[in-house]
């Protein structure tokens, strides 16, 4: 299973609110300088990211986008589904519409694909934008040293 760029640069900008929660809004120009992606595009993904009420946008000379909640209620889970849509690696077992083919019934290979998607969900739901927060912050204390002379 591989992302779009809508849900890889959804979650990175998303990271980006989390990383300055707390500190009032952020432009998507400095969102899209930081993660180093098209201003543009960003736009685009704020906007549904916005109509599912995961950011809030601020007007004005000051303003730009915050998380809607705290990092730590927002998934990435909520992020991904929002603008990928679901995670089934077949459309037999999507969660709310799955396509029903001739060989539903007994397909062995239907198991298989609901254990994928469902190991799939269980991942990008237990990790938290908080929790993408803190192990970036551990990351980069990791990879900084310390000289004395």
């Amino acid at each position: 299973m591989k992302l779009s760029t809508k849900g890889r640069y959804g979650v990175q900008a998303m990271f980006e609110l989390a990383l300055y929660y707390g500190e009032g809004p952020i432009s998507l120009k400095v969102i899209a300088e930081n993660e180093g992606l098209s201003e543009h595009y960003l736009e685009q993904l704020i906007a549904v990211l916005r109509k599912a009420d995961l950011v809030k946008s601020i007007r004005g000379a000051q303003g730009g986008y915050m998380l809607s909640a705290p990092p730590d209620k927002i998934t990435v889970g909520d992020v991904i589904r929002t603008l990928e849509g679901s995670l089934a690696p077949s459309d037999c077992v999507v969660e709310d519409m799955p396509f029903e083919c001739s060989r539903s019934g007994g397909c062995p290979t239907k198991l298989v694909m609901e254990k994928i998607r469902d190991a799939i969900n269980k991942v990008i739901d237990s990790i938290t934008l908080q929790d993408m927060v803190d192990d970036y912050k551990k990351m980069i204390q990791k990879n900084s040293y310390m000289y004395y002379i």
